[in-house]
């Protein structure tokens, strides 16, 4: 198993960072505002040449990149895909990102791939094959992984522990950091029923190496309740910056993306989310 403690991730500035959209390349390379770093979707940049590794190349001259990965599937039940994991150690070795995440969640079955990515139940087995998986992956990759927490839609009644509880036992058996996604805290928490400050006061904030923030759709189930639907495909809800606002109190300055992959607008209004990220990190800095 890697010695984390010896290959601790280099980490991002505390500074807000947007995902990157190859139709802002030129924005971003003359005036990226308040944006202190980039993230990148590792499935995206896994290929041998052409435009988007070249436009790479030149990003990462000048910003930290955080590699986010969605294809792993670290809560399936069967083994890691070699060879995807095999690309993803190859971007990481030419690269070198300042950050390489993974959500909670399972995306495959047995050959198929499933474009979503679903909750798992919170049990003593599924923290060992989590767990399993994340060592795997770290060791493989020769660095630090976050773990990001999911979405949620529905609890499992198998479930044992709770998500909290479940992160920090991940954390305590791998040495992994933690990704939290304060959107995701405030969908489930909706879906759910529960408080998303308590989540916040239960999670161990002193594993995060980043805040996500994005959007949602508004909707409601069969019996009229609100349902949540994490779409990052608009702005963030001010809800949603509010609990940040609870959650930097907590825990200090920390890298806060921007996630916009849905309906992605003009550079100008990503960059105004960035700089509302920015307002808010200034001032608990101070």
């Amino acid at each position: 198993m890697l010695d984390i403690t010896k290959h601790p991730a280099p980490g991002l500035p505390d500074s807000p960072g947007v995902g990157y959209k190859p139709q802002h390349y030129a924005d971003i390379m003359a005036d990226p505002g308040p944006v202190g770093w980039l993230e990148i979707h590792a499935e995206n940049y896994m290929g041998d040449g052409g435009r988007p590794l070249a436009q790479l190349h030149h990003l990462a001259e000048r910003f930290p990149i955080s590699v986010h990965g969605v294809g792993l599937s670290i809560g399936g039940e069967g083994p890691l895909d070699k060879a995807h994991l095999a690309r993803l150690r190859h971007l990481c070795d030419w690269l070198k990102p300042a950050s390489f995440s993974e959500h909670l969640a399972w995306s495959t079955h047995e050959s198929a791939y499933l474009n979503d990515l679903i909750a798992l139940p919170y049990t003593r087995a599924t923290l060992t094959r989590v767990s399993d998986h994340i060592s795997e992956v770290q060791d493989v990759l020769g660095r630090q992984m976050l773990l990001e927490n999911p979405s949620s839609y529905l609890a499992f009644a198998e479930s044992t522990m709770s998500e909290t509880d479940f992160l920090a036992e991940v954390v305590q058996r791998t040495g992994c950091g933690l990704l939290l996604d304060v959107n995701n805290v405030f969908v489930s928490a909706t879906n759910l029923a529960t408080g998303p400050q308590d989540y916040i006061d239960a999670f161990p904030l002193e594993h995060v190496g980043e805040f996500h923030l994005g959007g949602h759709d508004e909707d409601h189930d069969d019996t009229g309740a609100p349902l949540l639907i994490d779409s990052h495909g608009c702005e963030t809800a001010d809800p949603v910056w509010a609990l940040l606002d609870y959650t930097l109190a907590r825990s200090g300055p920390r890298p806060t993306l921007i996630e916009w992959d849905n309906n992605v607008p003009e550079w100008p209004v990503l960059a105004a989310e960035a700089a509302r990220a920015a307002s808010r990190l200034a001032r608990v800095a101070a």
